[in-house]
């Protein structure tokens, strides 16, 4: 018996009937990043396993269960991509776009890979849109980041969601916290369960991260971050938030938001909405200012963030959008030169014009149904004396070497 294979488990096809959406949403992405005046960038979609250990953490949850890692025939180690951030700072650092007009305002949108449960709007191969700002440390960029996928939202009509915002500190503070954090942690363990002693094994910050309501119940009398911020990351915060006060970017302060790789400083924020089910994000993000230094590069800030494509399309919903169209459709009749057809339709796709034709020997009528569901604005039906042009207004004969003239341009 001939095997019958379906699309690997947390990935999915999209189909010609869902394309309107899908591009709708990525073109929005597009054009927004363009008029913030970010720039395309491609970068491939496996790593060496060591840049994803490096910037995410090696305890991390992405490092530790949901990369797809591998040793190629060379004996090399590496992943699929899990997210955009490191990828896009490689190239930076391998390219020397340090040496550029700073800051490097880029963005890609493509594939990523995180090994997972699938569920709703959540798959193992997923489509996101990430956005980088690599170069300077103004308050003003992290407010641009933000407000460009507000606009994002705004364009889409996405209404129901909130931005979450926090500042997680420096270098300089941050230590300090940890230590308060740290003794506080030891004072409550027994209040703790095995998720979050695991994370905080790795990184104190991340029992923030945990999913139990009970211990987010505990830790929300834990020591916040934000009355250990030093100078300069109090600072920098009142200004973020003074920039998105102006640009009409509403959001709530969440003194317990934190991202859960390691690279992130100072500004982190998180883009909920409620139409996946519970409210889950669907846009994530922060400043990383250490990133580039500890790939190899100079010291240099940054913030950007990702936003998947497939969790953004359950914000939009379902859509009447109209339908693809085709500018003329050809109705072979019996005795009509077949070959001519064909390069008068060549003729036309070079002026510019999208053809079809029949290609599974329909009747007549059959030609004339498919015409009307591909949306052909113009019919040209075809015979053994030539072509008629069929149009609201009416008909009009013509031979097909005039046919194009016929048309118009």
């Amino acid at each position: 018996m001939t095997p019958r294979f379906e699309a690997p488990r947390g990935t999915h096809d999209i189909l010609p009937s869902e394309q309107p959406l899908w591009r709708l949403v990525t073109g929005t992405m597009e054009d927004v990043c363009r008029a913030y005046g970010y720039r395309p960038i491609q970068t491939p979609g496996i790593e060496e396993t060591d840049l994803i250990i490096r910037t995410s953490g090696e305890g991390s949850d992405v490092v530790q269960k949901e990369t797809y890692t591998f040793t190629d025939r060379g004996g090399r180690s590496l992943t699929l991509r899990p997210e955009g951030t490191a990828p896009i700072c490689r190239a930076y650092v391998e390219h020397g776009l340090h040496r550029e007009p700073q800051p490097q305002k880029l963005y890609t949108i493509g594939p990523f890979w995180r090994y997972d449960r699938p569920q709703k709007g959540r798959y193992r191969e997923h489509w996101q849109l990430s956005v980088e700002a690599i170069g300077s440390d103004d308050p003003a960029v992290d407010a641009e980041v933000l407000k460009l996928y507000d606009e994002v939202l705004h364009r889409l009509e996405v209404r129901d969601y909130v931005l979450e915002l926090n500042s997680i500190g420096d270098a300089n503070c941050r230590p300090t916290y940890i230590e308060t954090l740290t003794a506080w942690l030891d004072e409550h363990d027994a209040e703790l369960d095995e998720e979050t002693r695991a994370k905080r094994a790795t990184s104190p910050l991340r029992v923030f991260d945990v999913k139990s309501d009970r211990v987010e119940a505990v830790l929300a009398d834990a020591p916040k971050i934000g009355d250990s911020l030093c100078a300069n990351c109090r600072e920098h915060f009142e200004r973020v938030r003074e920039y998105l006060d102006a640009l009409g970017v509403h959001y709530e302060l969440v003194p317990t938001l934190v991202r859960g790789l390691d690279y992130y400083t100072r500004t982190t924020f998180e883009f909920k909405d409620e139409a996946i089910g519970a409210k889950d994000t669907i846009c994530g993000g922060g400043r990383y200012d250490g990133l580039i230094e500890a790939i190899g590069g100079p010291a240099t800030p940054g913030i950007g963030f990702g936003a998947g494509v497939e969790r953004l399309l359950l914000s939009v919903g379902e859509r009447e959008l109209p339908r693809p169209e085709i500018d003329v459709f050809f109705i072979v009749e019996d005795g009509a030169d077949r070959a001519q057809v064909l390069a008068a339709m060549a003729q036309l796709r070079a002026r510019g014009h999208a053809c079809d034709t029949d290609y599974a020997g329909r009747s007549k009528k059959g030609q004339l149904t498919q015409a009307g569901r591909l949306g052909a604005r113009t019919t040209v039906i075809v015979d053994a004396d030539g072509a008629r042009i069929v149009r609201p207004g009416g008909d009009e004969r013509t031979s097909l070497a005039e046919l194009a003239d016929s048309l118009g341009p």
